[in-house]
């Protein structure tokens, strides 16, 4: 690979180095997130300047960048950033990447919220934050709430709390073990989750770049008890829900019967399962 080129002409062999292990669209959009990230271009700038050059310090970096995409490290943790619901949000392999589907269950809790007087002051829980996608995302468009979120990962909530910090947004982070909680010691107008859900015997659906990389903590459930997450949430949720408080999942797609069973057989009502913009059974709603 010669040392300088251009930058089209650097794109062009980009996508065809990773394009066998990506696929051509995906290597596409690794080149544009690089590009911005790193050199604050968007592809509108190289159409408008087809001449623009990397410097030799420059080809180094992208070297080293395809030899790790080649490894299917996620391109996200390369840059140690990503968006999320129109936000900026550091990530790193200490939490998961917040995923589109993610952005649909934010999206469908702010919907429930806007029919609501403006002059609430909802209190919001987060269960297993993460890298604090949720949570953030909450706070900055519902300001009058007051949001906390639970991790039992001290790493992860580091990473949270960077982000409510970039997102100019006051969010209560504490570190818990939800499994071992029996009451969470105060009334919530909401509560939401996104918990391990994958079972393992899903492992093999599991792309080798989220297998390899993201935190295992945050993903995967045993095959015998696969909504222990769900049960014991519902169970917080009955005692620390206020009335008319809703609870709020993202599920495991083949098990969205099983899961809407669950909670109305533990009494909750208004039960709504939802797909997401694949088809699956991604999110469900219920109230005490």
């Amino acid at each position: 690979m010669p040392e300088t080129m251009k930058i089209k002409q650097y794109r062009d062999l980009f996508i065809q180095t990773l394009s066998p292990i990506h696929g051509e669209g995906e290597a596409e959009s690794f080149f544009y997130l690089i590009l911005e990230a790193n050199h604050q271009l968007k592809r509108i700038d190289l159409a408008l300047r087809p001449d623009l050059d990397f410097t030799d310090a420059e080809i180094l970096v992208w070297k080293t960048l395809v030899e790790q995409l080649k490894l299917e490290i996620p391109v996200q943790y390369l840059l140690g950033k990503t968006s999320f619901y129109g936000l900026d949000f550091e990530v790193n392999s200490s939490v998961l990447i917040p995923r589109p589907e993610t952005e649909e269950l934010v999206e469908w809790i702010l919907e429930s919220q806007r029919s609501k007087d403006e002059s609430q002051k909802p209190r919001v829980l987060d269960i297993g934050t993460g890298s604090g996608c949720i949570a953030v995302s909450l706070a900055k468009n519902i300001p009058t709430a007051s949001v906390y979120a639970i991790d039992v990962s001290e790493k992860a909530l580091t990473i949270a709390k960077k982000n409510a910090e970039i997102n100019e947004v006051d969010v209560t982070f504490i570190t818990q073990n939800i499994l071992q909680t029996e009451n969470l010691g105060q009334q919530f107008d909401f509560i939401v989750s996104n918990p391990p859900y994958v079972r393992n015997l899903e492992k093999q659906e599991i792309r080798k770049n989220v297998l390899d990389n993201e935190p295992h903590l945050a993903l995967f459930v045993e095959d015998n008890d696969a909504l222990v997450f769900y049960r014991k949430i519902a169970e917080l949720a009955q005692k620390n829900l206020t009335e008319k408080g809703q609870l709020f999942f993202e599920i495991n797609q083949y098990l969205g019967k099983e899961t809407a069973a669950l909670l109305a057989e533990m009494g909750f009502k208004n039960i709504e399962l939802r797909k997401d913009i694949y088809g699956n059974d991604r999110m469900i709603k219920a109230t005490v």
